[in-house]
């Protein structure tokens, strides 16, 4: 399932726009190919990235993977419960097991809409 309402990387992370507000995740396909998550490294709120930019990574029993940020940006909160329940990206990818949130410089750029992303994963799936 990969809603509509959200913006994608081909690298697997989604975002919600929200004014100059992103909420970013890992999508539902990511942590399938990853599977069960032991650990999420996340950024410290502050810092900056640009899209494109290594900004953390995911841990899990199979393998471990960077997570990259969508946008460029400033980390204005990040979602603490991933420390001691890092298996909420697993259960909800794109509710409760979300990553962090930006605020956004400048417009989101390169990014898929679900259709789009949808052509990625069938594209790697061969």
């Amino acid at each position: 399932m990969i809603p509509d309402d959200l913006l994608y990387a081909k690298s697997h992370e989604w975002c919600m726009v929200e004014g100059d507000v992103a909420t970013v995740g890992i999508t539902q396909f990511a942590q399938e190919q990853l599977g069960d998550l032991t650990f999420v490294e996340l950024p410290e709120v502050g810092d900056t990235f640009q899209a494109g930019s290594e900004m953390g990574s995911v841990e899990s029993v199979k393998a471990a993977s960077e997570i990259y940020a969508p946008v460029t940006g400033e980390i204005i909160e990040i979602n603490e419960a991933l420390e001691d329940a890092p298996e909420k990206v697993n259960e909800e990818p794109y509710g409760d097991g979300w990553l962090v949130k930006f605020r956004i410089k400048g417009e989101p750029e390169g990014l898929l809409d679900a259709e789009g992303y949808t052509a990625v994963i069938e594209a790697e799936a061969h």
